[in-house]
């Protein structure tokens, strides 16, 4: 005998999902779920930040932490969602946008945070709208690709945690090391490398995991752009 489904779901009692309120993880590929507190702590933060670096840094590394905490509540409470997936990638890519322009006002040359803003919002733009045109779940899912770094960054997530991290820590040593509006972002970043210290160690490692990740970006645009121009071959091969 066919099971009964239960009672529809409400659109409210989607949104008030645990792990949309406080921002974790999914169980599968496609349920990252970002929460509302992590954009209440983003938006206090960015109101902070040049008032008061320190609390600016720990509240939006928080809200960063946040989203990288594991699937325990959406796991407990059977609340994977795709809203929560999608408002994660936007909270993400909200979250360094905006750290990103704060940068480009207090360092010069500003273009290069810009640059790095256009290369994140477009390589993962495309990464989603070429997931939809194959009929994916997620767009983590990256099987098929040829490319084994590309393979390697989504298919193990400790890598993809380090990269992640990396580019977040640097922005956020890089805010709090300003002094004026004036900076000069080599100057600033030789300065506190050749010093034999803990920031500069982190500012390294920090580095090596950033550069990474913008070459994935670079291989995750390219790839994703191709899709599209494929999709439109064989849609005119087709009529």
């Amino acid at each position: 005998m066919a099971k009964k489904p239960g009672p529809r779901l409400s659109k409210l009692s989607v949104y008030l999902y645990i792990p949309n309120i406080i921002g974790v993880h999914g169980i599968d590929q496609c349920g990252d779920d970002a929460g509302y507190i992590r954009v209440l702590l983003n938006c206090i933060a960015f109101y902070l930040c040049f008032t008061n670096k320190i609390l600016f840094s720990v509240l939006y590394f928080f809200s960063f932490v946040c989203d990288a905490v594991d699937g325990w509540a959406a796991r407990k409470f059977n609340q994977v969602s795709t809203f929560g997936a999608v408002l994660d990638m936007v909270t993400d890519r909200i979250s360094t946008a905006c750290l990103l322009v704060v940068l480009s006002q207090v360092y010069r040359p500003g273009l290069v945070f810009l640059s790095l803003l256009a290369l994140d919002i477009a390589s993962h733009w495309l990464q989603m709208y070429s997931t939809f045109l194959r009929g994916k779940a997620s767009h983590k899912d990256v099987k098929d690709s040829t490319n084994w770094l590309f393979k390697a960054y989504y298919g193990n997530r400790i890598f993809m945690a380090y990269c992640c991290v990396s580019c977040e820590v640097l922005y956020l040593i890089l805010f709090y090391l300003v002094e004026n509006q004036t900076e000069n972002l080599m100057d600033v970043l030789t300065i506190n490398l050749q010093k034999i210290s803990i920031l500069s160690v982190l500012i390294a490692t920090s580095l090596f995991g950033w550069a990474i990740k913008q070459v994935i970006n670079i291989i995750q645009m390219k790839t994703a752009a191709d899709v599209c121009v494929l999709h439109d071959i064989d849609k005119k091969h087709k009529q």
